[in-house]
């Protein structure tokens, strides 16, 4: 027996197919084609106008990879056409495959005059021409964007490097011709996907389903298959009664936001993307004049920079548009940055720089945070974004989850310092929606606050280059507005979303804590090069800042706001959530490192030319501390004369006693064995041994790392089973300096060479690793079994540090095997801790493991190292050092000094006068992060601490200047109103700060 219903879905899918699709263009007419192949890099449009230009013709290849080859349309569109419902337009395909758009050929269309049409991509093919009669004349700027991804199969690729990408014609032009849009038949295809869409969501034997299979039966009944254009009324007519029947009272409500999220760089480099912001902005502009009911938000304000720069008259269109209110600034950061690796006061100028870039171009200030695609949320989050004046917060990544599914979709947010945002996770699971039946259908089955809310937002739009939203997209969106047995779709705006859930959902429920990913774990460590690059750049900026800020106050220096604003833009723009993570091609990570370089270069020039400054020409010997921590006699912040004949205060030792070797000060006796594994570290305050009997630490581990998919981006569990234990030394040997152990060992083709040693000051034992790295799908960790029994471990994150548990009694605790933590991580037990410093990595497991005598330790692993093939073949070959120090003996108190220590190394130099600090304060567990002078050029002094130990915490914060008011600001250094100060004098300020608060003070000096 046949099922009806299949049989007539059959019959329908094949009438669209062969009929409705074939008959879209009524006719079609050929146009004239020449072609100029732009070498190398891209050109301007004013520079491509000027080049020979050759016939070309549908049919020839073009376009090497990353190449860019202009093509010259020329014709007239015949005055025939003239025909009422109909619409001409340029048509192309480019050669375009069946992946997905955004990542494989795009174009630009240009009038003669230099104005951007819209863009072209494979599921935007058109762009609009004149009237029937009209001449044709348009440039199309095509980007050979090779297909990196290829079929996601994650194989190694040489495509993501133009050295290696080669030059064989990437593309064949299939198509470039006028054609004329019947209006009516593309209308009809609209219905038509539409309510098959819905038939396919519907359950079978609804009778709603039914009766849409029996109207959908009519419209093929009712055209005549060799007529489409004359009977397509008859088949919209035949629909009309099932699209006008209305959604039910208790219908899920989405609010469709146009979006495109455009990742900053990818499987493409940097100036490529500001291509596709060109691209994507000009068909939103475009689509915009046809609908005037459509609304876009586009986050990034380095995305509206480049606008700006290169494209000056879209950017005064887009700035239009904004004023109108319907192409909207959202996000208030410079970029979709990663929000694991950055550190706090990069994360806060994420939101400073954007913000006041949006307000100063715009006058808009975004108050929803955007971030749909990073890899996971900090646990600083809530804080940081309250501070900048924000309210709400959206994110789509959770869903990728591999174990857990999230419990909520609308929820209070609590970060570590208790402030709490409104938040929200779209239900459809998906930030590239295409507002198709299937999406409509998994949001409304999924939201999770069904009973006590009915609401939620879907991001809809190709992305990354693939156009944004489609003239079809905004068609589904009309015909879901308000349909039986779909939910209710209304285009919207993030602000109109957030408000009507927030007066719906009056009492959310709270989620505390980290927004952990259980996915691309592997993204803590990949490209590890960058990762040093951003961890250097942000400690250097402090230091510029810092010491500028001074010779402004104490040598009326000239405080440089532009040089300081282009790098912490460079830095920013590098910590892009698939730039820092090391998700890309090997292209962008060329140009990452390089741009480190730059800002090392520059930053060290600014810090010397301060210094020189403050300190004066002399031949003193100085050491200059910018930490927050006073160090050896040196202040924080400031700079002393020492003498260099003096005999240190202590000196450890190093010596080779039976076969160990033993390193030993007043704090600290530690012994190495002929391995040059670390089987003993006592506490000498203590006495007690914080090396497990049976374990050694300073052991370097190998691990296969052959993730399942996304090669660079993850870490699976299972491939923790092939450990591999680095324990045979080609050398051990007391350094000819006699100051440390050195230890050479090779594994496959790579060196890795240790250097371990005391820090004297501390009792830390620093161990500096250098990596000549040539292995593959290897992942290298160092590994230090601990003699604590602790249930949970400390990591620092932005402003403060998050416990997590180190055991796996819940789904939840087993999938958080991969951890990200900043300068430190920390465990304990009451009495007894052990702090793990690093001054590179980022990456970190912590487990409580069986021992095989008995008991438990705690095992603290440092991942220092991987070799995905994926996108970046070479990915991570070649020298790395790092530095990781054990303190054992310490609280947490000292965890936060020790990563301060390894960041921000004291700096000698010769001058004549010591450097007074800026200020100073009287409790360690309040940490001065940064100190720099006001953003609008007031000259104020803009000073922004945060409690650092996870208490209460009282201090006085001590100026060294001359000031005449104090009053606590936002990040944006805006007058919030007190919430810190208790009392202020004249010579002082006291805070109250509660665990972790961040704190921004603003003092006026004039």
């Amino acid at each position: 027996m046949h099922d009806d219903s299949a049989l007539a879905e059959l019959r329908i899918a094949r009438f669209v197919r062969e009929r409705l699709v074939a008959a879209l263009y009524r006719d079609t007419h050929a146009v004239e084609l020449t072609a100029w192949a732009a070498p190398g890099e891209p050109v301007s449009f004013a520079d491509a106008v000027q080049a020979s230009f050759e016939p070309f013709a549908v049919g020839d290849a073009w376009g090497v990879p990353w190449g860019t080859v202009w093509f010259r349309v020329r014709g007239e569109v015949p005055a025939e056409w003239a025909l009422e419902g109909t619409r001409p337009e340029l048509v192309l395909d480019l050669g375009f495959s069946d992946s997905a758009p955004g990542f494989q050929a795009e174009a630009t269309a240009w009038t003669p005059e230099g104005t951007i049409v819209k863009a072209v991509e494979p599921r935007n093919p058109y762009v609009p021409v004149g009237a029937p009669g009209a001449s044709v004349d348009l440039y199309i700027e095509a980007a050979a964007n090779p297909e990196v991804a290829g079929a996601w199969t994650f194989a190694p690729t040489e495509l993501g490097d133009p050295e290696t990408a080669g030059t064989a014609l990437a593309y064949r032009m299939r198509r470039l011709e006028l054609a004329l849009l019947d209006e009516t038949v593309w209308e009809l295809l609209q219905d038509i996907r539409t309510l098959t869409g819905l038939v396919g969501e519907l359950p079978a034997g609804l009778p709603r389903r039914a009766q849409i299979l029996r109207a959908l039966e009519r419209v093929v009944d009712e055209m005549d298959p060799d007529d489409v254009a004359g009977t397509a009324g008859a088949g919209r007519a035949a629909l009309a009664e099932v699209l006008a029947s209305p959604a039910y009272a208790s219908a899920h409500r989405l609010s469709a936001v146009g979006h495109a999220h455009i990742d900053s760089a990818w499987l493409w480099p940097v100036r490529e993307t500001v291509r596709k912001v060109a691209r994507t902005f000009s068909n939103v502009l475009a689509l915009m004049d046809e609908d005037p009911d459509f609304v876009f938000a586009a986050s990034s304000a380095q995305q509206y920079a480049w606008l700006k720069q290169y494209y000056p008259e879209l950017y005064a269109r887009v700035a239009e548009r904004v004023a109108e209110g319907r192409f909207v600034p959202v996000g208030g950061m410079w970029v979709e940055s990663d929000t694991n690796l950055p550190g706090g006061e990069a994360m806060a100028r994420q939101f400073i720089m954007g913000k006041r870039f949006f307000l100063d171009e715009f006058g808009v200030e975004p108050e929803e945070v955007w971030l749909p695609d990073s890899f996971g949320y900090s646990a600083a989050l809530p804080q940081i974004v309250a501070a900048a004046g924000s309210r709400w917060f959206l994110t789509q990544k959770i869903s990728w989850n591999e174990t857990n599914r999230m419990p909520h979709h609308t929820f209070m947010w609590e970060g570590i310092d208790g402030t709490r945002i409104f938040t929200h996770f779209p239900p459809v699971d998906t930030y590239n929606s295409e507002l198709s039946a299937l999406e409509l259908a998994r949001a409304e089955r999924q939201y999770a606050e069904k009973g006590a809310a009915n609401s939620s937002l879907v991001p809809f739009g190709f992305g990354d280059g693939g156009g944004g939203p489609t003239r079809e997209m905004l068609a589904a969106a009309r015909r879901a507005h308000d349909l039986e047995g779909s939910p209710r779709v209304e285009l919207s705006s993030p602000r109109a979303f957030f408000e009507a859930a927030e007066a719906e959902y009056a009492s959310p429920p709270v989620w505390s804590g980290e927004l952990y990913l259980e996915f691309h774990r592997g993204t803590y460590t990949s490209q590890a090069r960058t990762k040093r690059g951003n961890r250097r750049s942000e400690h250097l900026l402090r230091e510029a800042e810092l010491w500028a800020a001074t010779a402004a106050v104490r040598r009326g220096d000239a405080y440089p706001y532009e040089e300081l604003d282009a790098v912490w833009q460079t830095v920013l723009l590098q910590q892009f959530h698939d730039i820092l993570p090391g998700s890309s091609i090997a292209w962008v990570y060329q140009e990452a490192e390089r741009a480190y370089a730059e800002v090392a270069e520059t930053l060290e020039a600014r810090i010397a030319s301060s210094l020189a400054s403050l300190t004066g020409p002399g031949e003193t010997d100085m050491m200059v501390n910018a930490g927050p921590y006073a160090r050896d006699g040196i202040p924080a912040l400031g700079a002393v004369a020492v003498d260099t004949n003096a005999a240190p205060a202590e000196v450890g030792t190093v010596r080779e006693i039976d076969g160990y070797f033993v390193l030993e000060n007043s704090r600290v006796r530690a012994r190495l064995d002929a391995r040059g594994l670390l089987v003993s570290a006592i506490d000498l305050a203590s006495g007690r041994e914080a090396i497990p009997e049976d374990a050694p630490a300073n052991l370097l581990q190998l691990f296969r790392d052959t993730p399942r998919q996304w090669d660079a981006w993850d870490i699976d569990e299972e491939d923790k089973r092939t450990v591999r234990e680095l324990t045979d030394a080609e050398s051990i040997q007391i350094a000819q300096t006699g100051d440390a152990v050195v230890i050479v060992r090779t594994t496959g083709d790579s060196r890795i060479e240790q250097r371990v040693s005391l820090h004297t000051e501390s009792g830390a034992i620093d161990i500096r690793t250098r990596v000549d790295w040539h292995e593959k799908q290897k992942l290298l960790k160092l590994a230090f079994p601990l003699d604590v029994r602790a249930e949970r471990a400390a990591s620092e994150v932005q402003f403060g540090h998050v416990f997590r548990p180190t055991h796996m009694n819940t789904s939840w605790d087993a999938a958080r095997f991969e951890t990200a933590a900043h300068r430190w991580v920390h465990v304990g037990e009451p009495g007894f801790g052990v702090a793990i410093a690093n001054d590179a990595s980022y990456g970190h497991d912590i487990r409580s493991t069986a021992l095989a005598s008995g008991g438990t330790a705690t095992v603290v692993r440092v991942s220092l190292l991987r070799a995905p093939l994926f996108p970046d073949p070479d990915a991570d070959q070649g020298e790395h050092e790092f530095t990781v120090s054990l303190r054992v003996g310490a609280d947490i108190a000292e965890a936060v000094a020790q990563g301060y220590r390894l960041n921000l190394p004291l700096r000698r130099l010769r001058g004549a006068v010591a450097i007074d600090p800026l200020l100073s304060v009287d409790n360690p567990a309040v940490v001065v992060e940064a100190v720099k002078l006001a953003g609008d050029r007031s000259g104020d002094m803009v000073v922004r601490l945060y409690e650092a130990f996870g208490t209460r915490a009282r201090v006085a914060v001590v100026p060294g200047f001359a000031w005449t008011a104090v009053s606590e600001t936002d990040l944006l250094e805006r007058d919030s109103g007190p919430r810190a100060m208790t009392l202020t004098s004249a010579d002082a300020v006291s805070l109250l700060l509660r665990p972790f608060q961040l704190v921004t003070l603003r003092f006026a000096r004039s």
